[in-house]
C-alpha cells in the first residue's frame, strides 16, 4: 500500500505526513492509532505497545517490564 493510499484510507489531507511517521519525524497520533493499526492488518493493541516501546520506552519497561521485543 502506497502512502497516498494510506492516508486516504485515515482520512488524512497530506500522505507526506505518512513519511514523516516512517522516517521518525512525526508519531503515529493516538486518536488514529486503532484505524492505523487496521489498516495494516495489525492487532491494534499490540502496534500501540509495538509503538509506545520506541515513543516512551521508560513508560514501556515500567507497565510490561523488560519483556522481549
Amino acid at each position: 500500500m502506497s502512502q497516498a493510499d494510506l492516508a486516504a484510507r485515515l482520512g488524512l489531507k497530506y500522505y507526506t505526513f505518512i513519511s514523516q511517521v516512517e522516517n521518525g519525524f512525526s508519531r503515529v497520533p493516538t486518536d488514529i492509532m486503532g484505524a492505523w493499526a487496521r489498516e495494516l492488518g495489525l492487532e491494534p493493541a499490540a502496534f500501540a505497545r509495538h509503538l509506545l516501546m520506541y515513543y516512551e520506552p521508560e513508560m514501556h519497561r515500567l507497565l510490561f517490564g523488560a519483556e522481549s521485543k
